[in-house]
This record gives C-alpha cells, structure tokens and sequence, in this order.
C-alpha cells in the first residue's frame, strides 16, 4: 500500500519545487540512437530557452548547462532528471490519482506505452517506430500525469506535441483529452525538418499510436501480418493454404516487429529474423516472440531447414 500511495503523491506533485537527484541509467534497457546534430548555435539556446519554460528561474543556471548536455550528446533535450522513480506500468485503474475516471484511464495508457517491457526506447519516452514518441521530455510527462489526476469530468486537457497547454472548461460528452502531434506546414516537412522541429523541443512524431496512448504492443498487428505472409506464400504458390514447407526471411524485432515471427508460426512457416540489437532479440525472446536465438549462422540454417521439411508434411 505504501508503493501506491507514494506513486500517487509523486503523480500529484507533478514537477517538482527541487532539483531531483541525476538518475542512474539501466544498461539492459534499449536506448534511442543519438539524432542528429542538426541545430547551430542560436537555435540551440531556443531549444534550452524552450525546455526551460517548464521550470522556475531559480534551477534555470544548472538546468541550462545540463540540457546543454544533453542536446550536444543526443540531440534532444530528455531531461533525463525528471523521470519518476517509481516503475511506469499499467497499474490498476484506482492505483491512479484521479477525480475523473476517463482520466484515469488515460493514465494508465500512458504508462501502458512507457513500460519497460513494451516501450522501444522508455529512457527517451519512445514507444515504437524508432521516434514514435508519447511525450518529448519527461516534464511534459510529469505535468500531464498531474492534470489528468486534476481533471474533472467537465474538462478537457489539451496536449500540443506532446505539450500539455493546459485544462479547459467542457462537459462530461466532450473528449477528456485532445492530441495532435507533428503539425507541420508542407514546404517545411522533410527529415532533416522534422529532425530541427524536434530538436528545438516544438513538434514530435507520435507515430498512429504512440503519442496517442493507445499502442498495445505487437500484438495489435499479429492478425494483420498473418494475412500478409499468407497472401505472400499463395503469391508464390497459388495451391498454399498456409506457409507449410516455407521459410520467411526478414528483420527487426524491435517496436511491433515481434508480429513478424509470432505471424509465421501461426501460418505453420518457418521464420528467420535478422537482429543488429541483441537487447532487442532478448526482450522479444523473453516476452515469446520469439522461440530460438541463434548467433551461429550454420546452426542456425541447418535447423531452419530441417524444420522446413518436418512443417512440409502438413501442407
């Protein structure tokens, strides 16, 4: 009981009226690649100016040197300091703070989306998709887990990119929560675009489901890629019913690329997945995802084709 109380205090708290302690980094957690050094030196003291409006002019000095930091070394501003202590997971419901219980609801999305296990990169808030983001930084999150357990059921919470903009008056038949992500003018929508916006902590890519708080993992897309590689072996061979006798080659386990393997398996195929990222091949092999890892390549094909010929006799 005490974990949740305290859970609940921190929520409440927001951001708080002191400097937390630096965090330690968990070294079996995937981290986010380093982005690009895209800014030059006016518009990164925008972006710290930007990140700095979220805290009171008394932590200005060290937080300004700190951002610094980091913008240089990943090219964001995470603010790698605020993030809670407490595990982010979904909880249940009455284990949030809350006045209203769509609220509630929405804060258990979002910490569905940053758990550990189903996050891609939870360090830097993002979810899947490589920078499909929830928030930009972790004050964005912290006073968005605040006002969510404000609201009531008569108001609705407006998010910009991430960026709460605070708790308008509505009515209980009004949305609890409005979110747009990404908003970008067309002429000013390539990468090296999108790379600058969010450096300068003003837009970021939420992705369908991320910066929506509604991914579920891979799972959301298992149905759908099972149809894929059907339709592909029926491409290959017009009589296949399944992917019996067949082996499916492709790569990435990381996001909802788990659904690829799990996929062909459940279209009785053999499947191989190539993975740079060994966290990535651990976490999907530990969730089961995966079935086997293999770093022996000879290994590794002899039983893919073994295993090819024993799923033939289902055909």
């Amino acid at each position: 009981m005490k974990d949740k109380i305290d859970i609940k205090k921190e929520i409440l708290q927001g951001i708080p009226n002191y400097l937390p302690e630096l965090k330690k980094f968990n070294n079996d957690i995937n981290r986010a690649p380093i982005r690009k050094q895209i800014l030059n030196k006016e518009e990164k003291k925008l972006s710290i100016k930007n990140a700095l409006r979220y805290f009171p002019q008394k932590f200005h000095s060290e937080l300004a040197q700190e951002f610094l930091e980091e913008l240089n070394k990943y090219g964001r501003i995470y603010m790698f300091r605020y993030r809670p202590n407490y595990a982010i997971k979904a909880m249940h419901i009455n284990d949030f703070p809350h006045k209203s219980m769509q609220a509630a609801s929405i804060q258990l999305m979002i910490c569905n989306n940053l758990d550990n296990a189903i996050a891609q990169h939870p360090y830097e808030l993002i979810t899947y998709g490589g920078n499909g983001g929830v928030f930009q930084n972790w004050a964005q999150y912290l006073l968005t887990m605040k006002l969510l357990a404000q609201m009531t059921d008569e108001q609705t919470l407006v998010l910009y990119s991430g960026h709460p903009m605070g708790l308008f008056p509505s009515n209980k038949y009004a949305p609890r929560v409005v979110v747009t992500n990404g908003m970008m003018i067309p002429n000013y929508s390539k990468p090296d675009d999108w790379e600058r916006f969010n450096a300068l902590g003003v837009t970021q890519y939420g992705q369908m489901t991320a910066g929506s708080f509604m991914y579920i993992g891979p799972q959301g897309i298992v149905h759908g890629t099972t149809i894929t590689v059907l339709n592909a072996a029926r491409k290959i061979d017009k009589e296949a019913k399944d992917l019996s006798g067949k082996i499916f080659v492709t790569s990435g386990l990381g996001g909802m690329s788990g659904a690829q393997p799990k996929a062909a398996v459940i279209a009785k195929g053999v499947c191989i997945v190539a993975e740079i990222n060994s966290k990535a091949t651990q976490k999907r092999h530990e969730q089961g995802w995966v079935d086997l890892v293999f770093s022996d390549l000879d290994k590794l094909i002899d039983r893919a084709v073994r295993l090819k010929k024993i799923m033939k006799q289902f055909q």
